[in-house]
């Protein structure tokens, strides 16, 4: 099957999940050209359920990843030496979100996060930067830790820098003739 290389195309083809990170700061600017990529994403009813807790402070990341990633969490302690990563957050909306998931069986904030961050994500890469995505972390303690209220629901971190080195190019992905169809659905 042939598909059309576009700019796009080899931006989400270069994408990795970064695990090692360079001793650098993320400037600034750049983090917030990231923000503003995903504060531009879509959602259901336009409820724009993301908040995002950026944590650039050596000091204060420290401390956090401390208490983040020890005990059966510590698998993702490699995330503490990103120079900044970011806590995840939805305010679900009562309709959009609380009764959608009633009728539909769909946690749509879930779905309008995962758009949000992806933004973000592919945003860092166009500008050089590594990110990766953790969903192995306490969440209990990342509440405890910034007082967060439960309006809000901790969906995931995002680790974000400069990365070491290329990542190595993902292998074994699915063919689409293996998870697309058209018209019907071949098992």
């Amino acid at each position: 099957m042939n598909i059309r290389q576009t700019p796009f195309q080899e931006l989400v083809r270069s994408r990795r999940s970064v695990r090692r990170f360079l001793d650098r700061s993320v400037e600034r600017e750049k983090v917030l050209t990231c923000l503003e990529a995903a504060r531009l994403a879509p959602s259901a009813e336009n409820v724009q359920p993301w908040r995002f807790l950026v944590i650039d402070d050596p000091d204060v990341k420290q401390r956090f990843a401390a208490a983040a990633f020890s005990g059966i969490y510590s698998f993702s302690r490699f995330a503490a030496k990103a120079p900044v990563l970011i806590v995840i957050l939805a305010r679900p909306d009562l309709l959009a979100n609380r009764i959608g998931k009633q009728i539909q069986d769909v946690s749509f904030y879930l779905i309008d996060v995962g758009i949000a961050g992806e933004h973000l994500a592919l945003q860092a890469e166009e500008l050089g930067l590594g990110t990766c995505w953790i969903g192995w972390f306490n969440s209990r303690r990342t509440r405890k830790f910034f007082c967060i209220p439960r309006q809000f629901k901790i969906v995931c971190l995002m680790a974000l820098g400069y990365h070491e080195g290329r990542p190595a190019r993902e292998k074994n992905r699915k063919t689409l003739a293996e998870i697309a169809w058209f018209n019907r659905l071949d098992k």
